[in-house]
């Protein structure tokens, strides 16, 4: 039996429209899909059920990530992200780790993520001055680790529902040295064939009917996400490094409250 929801009064199209806009601003700003955020105001907000609510989650992600790279274009071009190839390959073991997050829920789980975040927060506030620009590690111990933490990168993605961006944008700021506009952009070509891979299973079976009875409601939604993405990336060349990385930290703060609270 399927999982539904009485409709909310919210759900209206300037609401749907803004909503989108505010979260797309993340993408085009510091390149995170805003899974986790938007999740919330389509259950509590727009009184979406949990099963549909996921759904149109990963449909709203993938049109920000996907729209946000080329709006980030102005700041971090593509023949940069070209030029870090290799990086994107490297962490794109994210895949792999995705398959095994079914096989490891759990409250203590959850806990230790939102340990993980708290920490990376500290780090990357505290350490990442003494490190910028400089790499943590450097050639096979770099490709090794690298594997790893897209493992676990994609694994935490999976359970949460969430593209990994806060997590990968950390990742490149402090493993790989990447400035964190640069950053934000690599996790965005990360994210994406990732994104794209986890929603086409969704095509599957019954559950991407949501998407068609949700389609005027899914497209508002859509058009707000990428103005958003639109606005985020003119800001991306005005806000300097020096506020991205507090605002970063804080969304991994504000995260690792959400995720505690789950377990």
């Amino acid at each position: 039996m399927s999982e539904t929801a009485n409709p909310s009064t919210n759900r209206n199209p300037p609401v749907a429209f803004g909503g989108g806009a505010i979260i797309g601003v993340l993408g085009g700003l510091i390149g995170l899909g805003g899974a986790e955020f938007r999740l919330r105001l389509l259950i509590g907000l727009f009184n979406f059920a949990a099963l549909e609510a996921v759904i149109l989650n990963k449909a709203m992600s993938l049109v920000v990530v996907a729209t946000a790279l080329p709006f980030r274009a102005g700041t971090v071009p593509f023949s940069a992200i070209a030029d870090h190839w290799t990086i994107v390959v490297n962490l794109l073991g994210a895949w792999f780790g995705a398959g095994w997050a079914t096989r490891l829920k759990s409250e203590t789980l959850y806990k230790v993520i939102a340990g993980m975040l708290v920490s990376i927060a500290v780090v990357l506030l505290l350490g990442h001055d003494a490190t910028a620009a400089q790499p943590l590690l450097t050639g096979a111990a770099q490709v090794i680790v690298g594997v790893i933490a897209g493992f676990i990168i994609g694994i935490v993605a999976a359970l949460l529902g969430v593209a990994g961006g806060e997590l990968l944008i950390p990742t490149l700021v402090l493993l790989f040295g990447a400035d964190i506009k640069l950053a934000g952009s690599l996790s965005l070509a990360v994210s994406l064939p990732t994104m794209l891979v986890g929603f086409a299973r969704y095509s599957r079976d019954q559950s991407f009917s949501v998407l068609r009875r949700n389609k005027a409601f899914l497209l508002i939604m859509a058009l707000g996400s990428i103005a958003g993405t639109f606005v985020g990336g003119l800001l991306l060349g005005i806000v300097p490094n020096s506020i991205l990385l507090p605002a970063l930290a804080i969304i991994l703060l504000i995260s690792a409250v959400k995720v505690w609270r789950h377990s």
